[in-house]
């Protein structure tokens, strides 16, 4: 995404051009105007090379993939972009610096930067010289661009305060035979008596949608409940502990050990009506290892596991099993129709466009997830047939070349269709942890302090703009709701894995990001060319041994 970084690129030299005036007006020092009329104007030359390729940037992020010459360009321009990004952050640094101290102090930082001024004028020279080149090439070579500022509805960002029934299409009848097996009601073979009950199925089919809408629902009905995310690099004692702060156990997690937490768990639960529920679980040994834990008397508890394989559930125990598969073309469609025309009264499709969405459908490969993100993104664009041919023909372009197969390239061809500013947002949220819930005040101000989120308007602040972009990745389904406030407004949202996965990728291949979680060792992990480094579990100290190449970086991330 080139033209992410060329975009934010482009408003932060329009900010520090913005400073000029100002700037020169207080230099004391003839030699320090010159310097800084200088660099002042390679910055301006620049910014005008910048904005002459914005708008071939946009149009060539959908050949790239496909057309080796495209993104051979495309590189070179985010390589310049960020060597730019780097000499206007020393810039701005440098001038903060001569703020700082006492008269004299002041004036020898002044003194000794008119040769920086100079030195950093000197670069921007040598790289406006290889983007008019590499502008030059592009011209002979390369596609040219057509603007790719698509129309985009006017009714954005009301995410905030969507409802969360539409998303159970299909799987009504799995929802009703899971709150029955939860808790007792009904008679018959539709009742279970069992402790343990899986939902298993491939990514994105709505595992954790259905059993979340199932949780919420009958949890007033036990005396303790907790929800518990296991990541894939799980470790026991961490996982006993986030039990413990879910269900409200009273321990000293910082400094009890793991059979003592065991102990607590299990008093706690004793005599009580639980329900516990394991999302995302895909080590086979995991219940096993933590199933004696578990008060038996009685199966006053339930428990309820998410995965992807069946495989993971080996146990004597009588257990109930719900397998989700991919929707059927009637309930695909209904989804679709819900996602595509929410706002319309009917939410039916048009006589006009049902033969494309029948196409749409049919690649999504009656995945949610999929169906979801494409329906979404198609709301997001007027409802005739060209605005919807232009979509479809990115997805058959990609299909062509068998760039990325399925489901996945639906949520590409989505993530495409963000605009610069929420494509960095939306970047941003995938180097958190898997499955970690993001705060919507904590997110929002990460992407301000990044320089994210731009102003607008003056009837915007920076925060209203940064719950609008929010409130647009809802609305897309590339974050989901996790919790609401009382009034009905997000508080805590997180990312897909399946989304997540195609988010990293896309940031390792822009050279946004990179995330480290130990694994492989750092032989395996390479921090050249990445702008910010995520760090997770605690290996910031192996990775302080792999720093050679983090030239470019700019931001390290802990978790």
């Amino acid at each position: 995404m080139a033209e992410a970084v060329v975009g934010k690129l482009v408003v932060m030299l329009g900010a520090a051009l913005a400073k000029e005036a100002v700037i020169l007006g207080r230099a004391l020092l003839g030699k320090e105007a010159t310097a800084l009329r200088g660099l002042f104007s390679n910055i301006r030359r620049s910014k005008a090379e910048l904005e002459s390729m914005q708008a071939y940037l946009q149009e060539a992020e959908r050949f790239k993939d496909t057309d080796q010459t495209t993104a051979i360009f495309v590189g070179e321009i985010r390589g310049l972009a960020f060597r730019i990004e780097d000499v206007v952050d020393e810039f701005i640094y440098k001038l903060e610096d001569c703020k700082h101290g006492g008269f004299a102090g002041k004036m020898r930082k002044r003194l000794k930067h008119i040769k920086a001024w100079r030195c950093l004028a000197a670069k921007l020279q040598e790289i406006e010289a290889q983007l008019q080149e590499a502008n030059r090439r592009k011209r002979d070579y390369a596609v040219t661009g057509r603007s790719a500022t698509a129309a985009r509805s006017t009714n954005q960002v009301q995410a905030l305060h969507f409802t969360r029934d539409e998303d159970l299409v299909g799987i009504e009848e799995h929802k009703e035979r899971l709150i029955r097996w939860l808790t007792g009601s009904g008679d018959g073979p539709e009742q279970s008596s069992s402790k343990v009950t899986m939902v298993w199925g491939m990514p994105g089919v709505g595992k954790t949608t259905l059993v979340d809408h199932v949780y919420n629902t009958v949890k007033v009905d036990f005396d303790a409940a907790a929800w518990v995310t296991v990541s894939e690099s799980y470790r026991i004692e961490d996982l006993l502990k986030k039990i413990a702060a879910q269900f409200g156990i009273a321990v000293d997690v910082a400094n009890i050990e793991m059979r003592g937490l065991a102990k607590s768990i299990h008093n706690y639960l004793k005599g009580k009506k639980y329900i516990l529920v394991l999302d995302d679980v895909r080590a086979k040994r995991l219940w096993s290892e933590i199933n004696d834990i578990f008060p038996k008397s009685n199966c006053t508890g339930r428990v309820v596991i998410t995965s992807r394989k069946q495989a993971v559930l080996t146990t004597r125990e009588s257990t109930s099993t719900i397998h989700l598969e991919p929707l059927q073309e009637h309930h695909s469609w209904l989804l679709f129709c819900k996602g595509a025309f929410g706002d319309a009264k009917d939410k039916e499709c048009p006589l006009e466009l049902q033969e494309l969405a029948r196409k749409f459908i049919a690649k999504c490969q009656g995945l949610p997830i999929a169906i979801a993100c494409i329906s979404r993104l198609l709301s997001c664009k007027p409802p005739i047939s060209s605005e919807w041919e232009d979509v479809y023909r990115g997805l058959d372009l990609q299909l062509a070349n068998d760039v990325i197969p399925g489901a996945h390239l639906i949520l590409k061809v989505s993530l495409k269709d963000l605009q610069y500013d929420l494509k960095n947002c939306f970047l941003h949220c995938a180097l958190s942890p898997e499955d970690c819930v993001l705060k919507r005040r904590k997110i929002m101000r990460q992407w301000i302090t990044a320089g994210f989120i731009t102003e607008k308007d003056e009837s915007k602040t920076l925060e209203e703009v940064a719950e609008g972009y929010l409130a647009e990745l809802v609305n897309r389904s590339l974050l989901q709701v996790v919790e609401r406030n009382h009034f009905g407004r997000l508080k805590h949202c997180r990312m897909h894995d399946v989304i997540r996965l195609l988010a990293l990728n896309k940031a390792k291949e822009e050279c946004f990001g990179k995330v480290y979680n130990g694994s492989g060792g750092t032989g395996a992990f390479s921090v050249e060319g990445a702008r910010r480094i995520s760090v997770l579990g605690g290996n910031i100290k192996q990775l302080s041994r792999s720093r050679s190449g983090a030239t470019q970086l700019c931001a390290l991330h802990v978790f």
